[in-house]
């Protein structure tokens, strides 16, 4: 995606004139704290409020955490070396947050130089389309050449996509219709960037062969046409004239009306050179044509589309004495549990995507006080009219709080606050809502029939859920509602959508006890789904991102 930087009320640090500003953008690694230049904006002289003509060109990835600094300084310097009389302000931000503001819109203050205001950066941003169309077409031949000597030809096409060297590249092949001089292929999809490169112009030369078992196809013929000639087909009769072999003129204009002269010709140029009465090898006939857009994660997000994130920490006595260092609730002075850097790994990604930052937040497993009853979707802040915290920060407390309050025990249950998230996402399903479940635990689970009963019925909603397995336990029940191989069932009813995500956190803590870098490699791992579950959804329901005001 593109980030635009216009700039406002700078500090002028000129004598005689305003400041000369120019940004310079500083990315952070995933996982690491060291900051690298990525590059600068143009310099505009005599200007407090730069609007500049640079953009950045970023690549955006939702599943991880994405710093990055905007320094304002003055034209020629290095960040290195510059002195704080120069330094015009700077600001901190993360992708994420730039994405899930409105329409892709975020102000920030620029701070740095004490005792004074700094003026305000501003970030717009906007995905690149590079052509995102897809493609449906299908196509069908008649009286092509017999090549098999028992019997007719077994016909399959294969497309190619012209390169700027004047090369060729495979793009797609159909499947192969067997004995017959007269194909008919089911219809397929491709992208329009695959098929052309995002040039309607550029040629796209097909070929037409017969199947033999050993690999060694016979070639049949070929044609030659481009994107702009076959979506014509869209609104005028759908059969062309060719005149010469590919590469040496391609098809005709396309023929209106109800009789056309010629369909498109499969010419084989080894025949034509041999035989002079040759005409052609066969025809194709291009029987439909249509397209339609691609939407994108960001689309829906910048569209408006909020990601409500809910957090479920189990609370079985498994884990161990939560004031015993063997336990896996159990944090020092120096580092955080497994419990809550898998929260924080997931938590602080989603909530930039989440505008009132508010995080329903259970457990479950637990005897709760006064009567010691068992529960397994208690709000984690006591308050069962609101459940939701403060952001992250909000859901730790709470989450550390209740391991003082409440007592581990068991079973472990899913089941019920599956249910409570699928409760609320059934409420809004016009797209504008999306949740995500985040289930924390240690240990087998106890309800599976019942918790893939849920499963089922939520991956009909605007929802997904992600299962973060802590300790040494094994976790083959989790890989099962996973749904990577086989899709989830429950009594004959199979999920609609895969929308479970299961990894174990072992998986991803780091040999040098680096927990930052943990908790981004389990982010990326965890969250990297929840992009194509939403649009999944989307597409199954048929939602359209809602068009961002200008």
């Amino acid at each position: 995606l593109t980030l635009a930087l216009p700039s406002r009320n700078l500090l002028d640090m000129d004598t005689f004139s305003k400041s000369d500003p120019v940004v310079v953008l500083y990315v952070q690694g995933s996982g690491s704290s060291e900051w690298k230049e990525f590059g600068r904006t143009e310099v505009i002289d005599n200007t407090l409020n730069p609007d500049f003509v640079r953009k950045f060109v970023l690549d955006y990835y939702f599943e991880e955490k994405q710093n990055l600094r905007f320094d304002q300084e003055p034209p020629g310097s290095h960040s290195a070396v510059l002195g704080v009389q120069d330094f015009l302000g700077q600001a901190f931000v993360a992708l994420g947050e730039v994405i899930g503001s409105q329409r892709g819109r975020l102000e920030r203050a620029l701070t740095g130089v004490p005792g004074k205001r700094c003026g305000t950066i501003l970030l717009l941003a906007e995905e690149l389309s590079n052509c995102r169309d897809i493609v449906t077409m299908q196509l069908c031949a008649n009286k092509l050449d017999k090549k098999d000597f028992f019997g007719k030809s077994d016909p399959f096409l294969v497309f190619y996509r012209s390169n700027e060297d004047g090369t060729f590249t495979i793009c797609h092949k159909t499947e192969v219709v067997k004995n017959t001089l007269n194909p008919v292929w089911q219809p397929f999809t491709i992208p329009v960037r695959a098929l052309c490169n995002g040039d309607y112009d550029r040629t796209v030369k097909i070929d037409v062969y017969d199947w033999d078992r050993d690999g060694s196809h016979d070639f049949i013929g070929e044609f030659a046409t481009s994107y702009r000639e076959l979506s014509r087909a869209q609104s005028q009769f759908t059969v062309y004239e060719v005149g010469q072999e590919a590469g040496l003129g391609g098809w005709g204009q396309p023929h209106a009306g109800a009789n056309p002269p010629l369909r498109p010709q499969v010419l084989n140029p080894r025949k034509k050179c041999k035989k002079k009465k040759y005409v052609n090898s066969g025809t194709v006939t291009l029987l439909s044509f249509s397209v339609e857009s691609e939407f994108t994660f960001v689309d829906y997000i910048r569209g408006g589309t909020q990601l409500n994130f809910t957090v479920a920490i189990d609370f079985t006595a498994s884990n161990g004495m939560p004031s015993q260092p063997t336990s896996l609730h159990y944090a020092s002075p120096y580092q955080l549990s497994a419990y809550a850097l898998a929260l924080k790994a997931v938590g602080e990604i989603i909530q930039d995507y989440d505008s009132d930052k508010l995080f329903p937040a259970y457990g479950f497993g637990a005897k709760l006080p006064p009567d010691g009853k068992i529960s397994h979707q208690f709000p984690l802040n006591n308050n069962a009219d609101n459940p939701s915290c403060a952001g992250i920060e909000g859901v730790l407390e709470s989450y550390l709080q209740s391991l003082r309050t409440v007592q581990l025990y068991g079973p472990t249950n899913f089941a019920p606050v599956i249910n409570q998230v699928a409760g609320a996402a059934a409420q809004v399903t016009d797209g504008s809502q999306y949740h995500v479940l985040l289930i924390i635990t240690d240990g087998v689970i106890s309800d599976m029939l019942q918790t893939k009963e849920a499963i089922v019925t939520a991956s009909a909603l605007p929802m997904s859920i992600i299962i973060v397995g802590v300790g040494p336990a094994e976790f083959e029940a989790m890989e099962e509602l996973d749904g990577d191989e086989v899709r989830v069932s429950s009594r004959g009813r199979y999920a609609e959508r895969d929308i479970v995500q299961f990894v174990p956190f072992r998986d991803y803590v780091d040999d040098s006890g680096n927990q930052v870098l943990s908790m981004a490699r389990l982010a990326k791992d965890v969250l990297a789904e929840i992009p194509e579950q939403l649009l999944s959804y989307m597409k199954t329901r048929d939602i359209k991102p809602r068009r961002a005001d200008p």
